[in-house]
């Protein structure tokens, strides 16, 4: 409630005054610690949430939503009785007793006023839609601003300049609003990127130079205390013998001495290149296993 009434002053605030005047109404505030007041409008509420929203299918549209209110308070909810001074009367007859005008043809002219990022395709998101903006404007802040019963949206800077205005898409629908002169720019922009020169190998392999070499030497003496020299030769290139690999390999504990060849067919012959000299071999097909 503070957006109507000020609560240090208790009075209506200047901003809610418009809404007021715009509906012809008046604010009446209720004062503070009235525990009666409230609760007669807080126990109407009250009566309609408990027999009859808490009784609504979920499958049900808005409109059938709101028919269904209609005969609810048709045949409950304005049948109730209150004292007046005349004595008890439904509340469809103190109703009628107090008519009400009719509601102003256009709502309250509010502007709602929301912030954007332009995306890389210079288009800003707006209530299930895109707008497009110029693409120089690509990542950057705007305020989106839609004024109630106007049919168009204003897309602005931070500092308040309006940089484009569009028809306003139904909400939801997941239109791309575009402008044809921001359509041109967004083309003469990605145009001017394109390049015909080679592309970058991004996974060239490029040899360490003096200075690499250098610091890596410097990096080996300083954790061991002396510069390596196994491995590397007079030229300083690195050095890697496969024969030394092969020396230190060892035979595995589980490893077999035999070799067992499956084909597609049993009658296939086993060619030499499958096996070494001096192993025992084993030949089966997939499906009868080994023989």
């Amino acid at each position: 409630m503070a957006t109507v009434i000020n609560p240090e002053s208790g009075r209506v605030q200047a901003s809610f005054s418009a809404v007021a005047k715009h509906y012809g109404v008046a604010v009446r505030a209720c004062p503070p610690q009235r525990g009666n007041r409230k609760g007669v409008v807080e126990k109407a509420n009250h009566v309609a949430a408990q027999r009859f929203w808490r009784t609504l299918p979920d499958d049900v549209t808005p409109e059938q939503t709101q028919q269904r209110l209609d005969d609810w308070c048709s045949i409950r909810g304005d049948t109730r009785l209150r004292a007046t001074a005349d004595g008890k009367a439904s509340v469809a007859t103190v109703a009628a007793a107090e008519p009400l005008r009719a509601p102003p043809a256009d709502p309250f002219p509010a502007t709602l006023v929301v912030t954007r990022v332009v995306s890389a395709q210079a288009l800003v998101s707006f209530r299930g839609n895109r707008y497009s903006v110029a693409p120089e404007l690509a990542g950057a802040t705007v305020t989106v601003s839609h004024r109630l019963g106007a049919g168009h949206v204003d897309v602005a800077t931070e500092s308040g300049t309006v940089i484009a205005r569009h028809t306003l898409a139904p909400e939801g629908a997941g239109v791309m609003v575009r402008d044809h002169g921001h359509v041109l720019a967004l083309e003469k922009a990605a145009l001017a990127a394109t390049t015909t020169t080679r592309p970058h190998r991004s996974k060239q392999r490029i040899p360490p130079g003096p200075d690499a070499r250098a610091a890596a030497d410097a990096l080996r003496a300083q954790r061991t205390g002396q510069a390596p020299t196994s491995g590397v030769d007079a030229s300083g290139e690195v050095v890697i013998d496969l024969a030394r690999y092969c020396a230190c390999r060892k035979s595995h504990p589980c490893r077999s001495d035999s070799m067992l060849i499956f084909v597609e067919d049993s009658w296939q012959a086993v060619v030499s290149a499958y096996l070494e000299v001096g192993y025992p071999i084993g030949v089966g097909d997939r499906l009868r296993g080994g023989a």
